[in-house]
């Protein structure tokens, strides 16, 4: 394990937030891309720690994102240290950019590429760009909001973005990065990856198989409040106090939780261009990685 993780900035995060963090023995770090399942996987740890539903504060107050420039580190940092339960932070920087504590946990999510762009999409639609600049120190936009193409004509053009896969993380480059990085970690006793789709799948039995692995003991008469708690369905009701907005940057918190469904991405590509989404992912993962990470796509 590096003793310097990799330094990722960009407008609204820098990584270099995490050195110097002091860990706790049970820790548990979540490192996703963006619209991956990274609140799901918050509201998961939430229910497994707390042992309820009934959450005592906001998702983003109990778990908050710890490279996020929008709120001062020394604050991020005080909300954790008062924190009597065990922990569970939030971060879309690969594993290669925080630091790798032997007594924390590292789970991360993964989830088809094109279906993460897809909501990556319709996330940018859904942000307040001029809150966000304003809580990151950034200039406020100018002019009229660009007019984006649509959904089907944007799609091919991700998948075809050649780009620093560390410049850009939410590339397809960027993606398959902070995957490939993960894939190689995964044998290693305190980091797991998670497939969302199992998550879509049998989302009690993940459950449970994340409290073994983390030592975590919910009571069997528990479980069934927690995994209702859990599903897709409940969480857009309580989008609220679930949605990662503390601080105003959605436009509309339920729209955080639009479907969350698997294959849209490969539905909106005709056969050449899923041929050419193919053919990239070849070159940017290993064939194992990728088996696993497609199925039966």
């Amino acid at each position: 394990m590096s003793a310097s993780p990799y330094r990722y900035r960009s407008t609204d995060e820098d990584s270099a937030r995490w050195v110097g963090f002091p860990f706790r023995a049970g820790d548990i770090v979540i490192s996703t891309r963006s619209k991956s399942g990274t609140t799901w996987m918050q509201m998961i740890c939430a229910l497994l720690v707390l042992g309820t539903p009934e959450l005592p504060a906001s998702l983003s107050e109990l778990s908050p994102w710890l490279d996020w420039l929008g709120e001062p580190r020394d604050v991020v940092y005080e909300r954790l240290a008062a924190q009597p339960h065990r922990r569970f932070i939030k971060t879309h920087t690969p594993l290669d950019g925080v630091p790798l504590d032997p007594r924390a946990h590292y789970v991360v999510v993964a989830r088809h590429p094109l279906d993460m762009a897809v909501s990556l999409y319709h996330q940018a639609g859904n942000l307040d760009r001029a809150r966000v600049a304003e809580l990151t120190g950034q200039p406020a936009p100018a002019g009229p909001p660009r007019v984006r193409p649509a959904l089907g004509r944007w799609l091919p053009s991700w998948v075809d973005h050649e780009v620093d896969p560390r410049a850009e993380l939410d590339s397809l480059p960027g993606v398959f990065w902070h995957l490939r990085d993960a894939w190689d970690r995964r044998h290693e006793p305190n980091v797991t990856l998670v497939h969302y789709d199992d998550l879509r799948a049998d989302l009690g039995a993940q459950m449970r198989l994340l409290a073994d692995r983390w030592g975590v003991e919910v009571p069997a008469g528990r479980w069934p409040a927690l995994v209702e708690a859990a599903t897709f369905d409940r969480m857009r009701e309580r989008a609220d106090q679930l949605a990662p907005d503390t601080l105003g940057v959605l436009r509309d918190r339920r729209a955080f939780f639009r479907r969350g469904g698997s294959g849209q991405g490969r539905d909106l590509l005709d056969a050449a261009a899923l041929e050419r989404y193919e053919q990239r992912a070849r070159t940017l993962a290993p064939p194992d990685l990728l088996a696993w990470l497609h199925r039966d796509a």
